[in-house]
């Protein structure tokens, strides 16, 4: 699997940025897989699906209980406050919207300058910490066009942050270059990875049952792949991916 950085043992600390869904927390345990400390961080910006936010909680929880090895690696969870972002953003995810496509080109589920925030204080964070990576789950393979989610984007947050910062950070971006399938793949090989018996499915089926991806915040149906309205841009994305998954035999 191709990832834009190879992080070297020069880097042994992390932080996650953790929103609860299936893409962060993939993204989570290939952190805990690799590196000494990692801590997570989630934002508060006044998104419609913020049921996230409790989401991740169960998550957290459930990869402490499961996953032993990798519990005595997870420091603290950070949420900070981003209600500025709600305020400023008219989107699909701040307002009461149906889901559309914009004059742009692109859907009206992106929040301008979400992911550049989202950088910005994280690394804030990080640096109060002492963290040297920035781990999110961003992906230009699988996504909606979000030119904050671009491998140059995020080449150049972290150049700016490590100047600005005067810190060197690592922005690293597993999912980069993988579709949902491969995602759903990597979670399967880190959790076999994990030296938990049947770790493999068990964090498959953790994903599955406690995190959340859908945008409209639909906890209420059971799908094979989790929970969600199965219909928002977000459902379909992880559906599929899931679909073909199970059928290349996972």
């Amino acid at each position: 699997m191709n990832h834009p950085v190879t992080p070297s043992r020069a880097h042994t600390t992390a932080l996650v940025l953790f929103s609860g869904g299936q893409d962060s927390t993939t993204c989570l345990a290939l952190a805990l897989s690799k590196y000494d400390r990692v801590e997570t961080v989630a934002f508060d910006y006044g998104q419609r699906h913020r049921i996230e936010l409790d989401a991740r909680l169960h998550v957290l929880r459930e990869l402490k209980n499961r996953f032993a090895p990798w519990a005595a690696k997870l420091g603290p969870d950070h949420l900070l406050d981003l209600a500025v972002l709600g305020q400023v953003s008219d989107c699909a995810l701040t307002r009461d919207v149906a889901f559309t496509m914009e004059s742009s080109g692109l859907p009206n589920t992106f929040v301008p300058g979400r992911n550049l925030l989202f950088l910005t204080l994280a690394a804030a964070l990080a640096y109060r910490r002492d963290l040297q990576v920035l781990v999110t789950g961003v992906c230009e393979t699988d996504f909606s066009g979000y030119p904050d989610c671009r491998d140059d984007t995020m080449k150049a947050m972290q150049l700016a942050l490590s100047l600005g910062m005067d810190k060197r950070f690592l922005i690293e971006t597993p999912l980069m270059w993988i579709d949902k399938a491969d995602t759903w793949r990597l979670a399967r090989a880190l959790g076999e990875q994990s030296g938990v018996p049947n770790g493999g499915s068990a964090l498959v089926e953790l994903i599955v049952e406690h995190t959340h991806t859908c945008y409209l915040g639909e906890r209420s149906q059971r799908h094979a792949w989790g929970y969600g309205c199965g219909n928002c841009p977000a459902c379909q994305l992880r559906a599929g991916g899931y679909q073909r998954f199970v059928q290349a035999g996972g």
